[in-house]
């Protein structure tokens, strides 16, 4: 383990975390302050305790309150908030990452808890959405948000649409559309989206991810990183003009996508400033033991009830 690290999660689990608290932004201020994410949602559990599904939620503590990035399917958000002690009752905001049925099924839970709240989400998100058979056999599944808009605002949802990088609170970023420049971040061909009356190899223009500015680095929390995560990372390091990472958690859709973009994307992440990686869901168990190979101490597995501070 590192020097000046030391290791655990929201119950005794094993996550490395910073033992020193971070400063703040503002030159000559000597208020200490605090992020802490806490994994509400995913496909594996760490310790004895939370249940998990197939999906992704983050619970998010900042001095200014506390957030929640996606909801997860719907089966474990508010069990798994109860058992590790986050009131989401508490929450200002919501963000939806995408429109996939695994990061948007908890929201009515959430909404029946919190009440009125508002809901960032790019306004492609409701797209009717499917999934081809990956293999001979197999049947055509629907994958999309499983609720309509106006039920969700019926129980508080006040949606907030945001296509561009955008602020959504002090140092806290939306990265809006991702541009396309990474020549192996190619789509998922058996993720499809309605346009029409045609679906088509989905581009996921809703796809978002959260970033947050701190004095260690950019923590950038992904949904799936559809638009590929090394475009996100260089879509939000141009956008604030920071090059160093702190963190990189959440899922990469790596597993999906074969060894070739697999290796292609370890090389790019080798060449940038990365302090930690604690990636999970749709990276896979396969592509994370890959990554937890090359980046050693460095990365971690995000599973519930993980936490990681600063």
């Amino acid at each position: 383990m590192p020097a000046g690290w030391d290791a655990r999660n929201a119950l005794g689990g094993k996550v490395f975390l910073p033992n020193h608290q971070r400063a703040i932004r503002s030159e000559g201020d000597t208020v200490k302050s605090q992020t802490r994410i806490t994994i509400l949602c995913e496909n594996t559990v760490g310790a004895r305790i939370g249940g998990g599904e197939h999906g992704f939620s983050a619970f998010i503590e900042t001095p200014r309150g506390n957030l929640l990035f996606d909801t997860g399917g719907g089966r474990f958000l508010l069990d798994n908030a109860i058992a590790f002690g986050k009131d989401l009752k508490s929450v200002r905001k919501v963000f939806l990452s995408h429109g996939h049925y695994d990061h948007t099924g908890g929201l009515p839970q959430m909404l029946t808890v919190k009440g009125e709240v508002d809901v960032y989400a790019h306004p492609d998100v409701f797209l009717d959405r499917i999934a081809l058979p990956e293999s001979e056999g197999g049947r055509i599944r629907y994958i999309g948000i499983p609720y309509r808009k106006i039920y969700l605002e019926t129980l508080g949802a006040r949606f907030r649409w945001n296509t561009d990088f955008t602020e959504v609170d002090e140092g806290i970023f939306l990265t809006g559309e991702v541009p396309r420049k990474t020549a192996f971040e190619r789509p998922d061909p058996h993720l499809q989206s309605k346009t029409g009356e045609t679906y088509t190899v989905d581009l996921f223009k809703d796809d978002q991810s959260l970033a947050i500015d701190t004095p260690q680095g950019l923590v950038i929390v992904f949904g799936c990183a559809h638009s590929g995560m090394i475009n996100i990372i260089h879509h939000v390091m141009a956008q604030t003009g920071r090059d160093r990472i702190h963190r990189l958690i959440g899922g990469t859709h790596l597993d999906f996508l074969g060894p070739e973009q697999l290796e292609a994307s370890i090389e790019a992440l080798k060449e940038l400033s990365i302090s930690w990686i604690g990636v999970s869901h749709c990276t896979g168990l396969r592509a994370a033991a890959r990554l937890s190979q090359v980046f050693g101490d460095r990365f971690q597995y995000g599973h519930v009830g993980a936490v990681f501070e600063g």
